[in-house]
């Protein structure tokens, strides 16, 4: 049995659609890897403002830096 090939003669419309989801696949992994890096910086941010005394908060706070 011949597989069909697309007009670009290099790939079968099945290993087109397997590439496709795989793609998907991929982004998908890795935007859920960039939103838990994000959470995760979030969280040690959160962590280090908990160590700080609170002059060093207002201080932060003063010189408009952002926390």
């Amino acid at each position: 049995m011949a597989n069909k090939n697309n007009e670009n003669g290099l790939f079968t419309e099945a290993q087109l659609a397997k590439l496709q989801s795989t793609k998907k696949e991929l982004v998908k992994n890795q935007q859920k890897i960039e939103e838990e890096q994000e959470a995760q910086r979030q969280f040690e941010r959160k962590e280090r403002e908990k160590n700080m005394s609170f002059a060093e908060l207002l201080e932060r706070h003063e010189s408009g830096k952002k926390y």
